[in-house]
């Protein structure tokens, strides 16, 4: 019996059961999904991987379903169950290693959604079968070396400018990290294939370093925040000295230990561990 597949089908059942659970319970929602604060301040890494399980609605959840089932025969029959696990949760971590980075200094940050992962896979099909074909609910088709390059282009503007909601920062590493393992695991596909993974990778690469070296860039602005900034200013400038007051709390726990803390820093870390559960 070929069992190809099955795989697949079984973690899109888990993300049809927990993201259900997560629409009917705000409270399960809240405790697994990825919280930059939590992670970061309470060590609950395994939002790392449960958020991946959570989606925001039902067209969320079914467009991404849809998604890494339309990837996911092929590259679970070319490489095998095992290989396929690697690279769902490697780009789905990965994904979500990237969006923590990027957003460390940001502790109200949050995010859902197995977009990460399906990435990966996506692009783990683009390094191994770069002829293949991509198409958009039939409509529009292209091969998938030019979906590569082109979705690398909109996750870094997407990154840079922030003109939505959408988490390209996770997709990006995601992809990057499912093209990698695929490279890993198939290497002769990688060397058949060098030139495409290159033209993908290298400004990837090159925008991780911007990042390291010159986070500023992020900050770039666009007309949609020109156009729709001053209705959040006061929260951005609450959210802003809240922020600021618990990064010198977090310092001085990494600096001297949780015990040099004061009755009142306590009692304000623990107020706002309150109000982010």
């Amino acid at each position: 019996m070929n069992n190809t597949g099955m795989i697949s089908l079984a973690i899109a059942f888990a993300n049809f059961i927990f993201s259900i659970k997560g629409f009917k319970d705000r409270a399960f929602f809240d405790k697994y999904a990825f919280r930059v604060e939590r992670i970061l301040l309470f060590k609950e890494y395994r939002r790392l991987v449960t958020s991946g399980f959570l989606h925001v609605n039902w067209q969320h959840l079914i467009f991404n379903m849809l998604s890494l089932l339309a990837f996911s025969w092929l590259l679970e029959a070319d490489l095998g169950a095992g290989a396929f696990l690697l690279i769902y949760f490697g780009s789905l971590i990965g994904g979500d290693l990237l969006s923590l980075f990027i957003h460390r200094h940001t502790g109200d940050y949050s995010s859902v959604g197995a977009s990460g992962a399906i990435c990966g896979v996506i692009f783990a099909c683009i390094a191994l079968f770069p002829g293949m074909e991509v198409s958009f609910f039939g409509l529009l088709a292209m091969p998938g070396w030019l979906y590569g390059i082109l979705y690398t282009g909109y996750a870094i503007y997407g990154i840079t400018s922030r003109h939505d909601n959408i988490g390209h920062d996770a997709h990006l590493g995601g992809a990057l990290v499912g093209m990698g393992l695929a490279a890993i695991i198939a290497p002769q596909a990688m060397l058949a294939n060098l030139a495409t993974c290159i033209t993908i990778m290298v400004p990837c690469i090159f925008f991780m370093y911007i990042i390291i070296s010159k986070p500023h860039v992020l900050l770039v602005d666009n007309f949609f925040h020109k156009q729709h900034g001053d209705i959040d200013d006061r929260y951005v400038f609450e959210r802003a000295n809240r922020q600021k007051e618990l990064d010198a709390i977090l310092e001085k726990i990494h600096q001297k230990g949780i015990n040099s803390l004061s009755k009142a820093e306590r009692e304000k870390l623990e107020r706002y561990s309150q109000q982010i559960n």
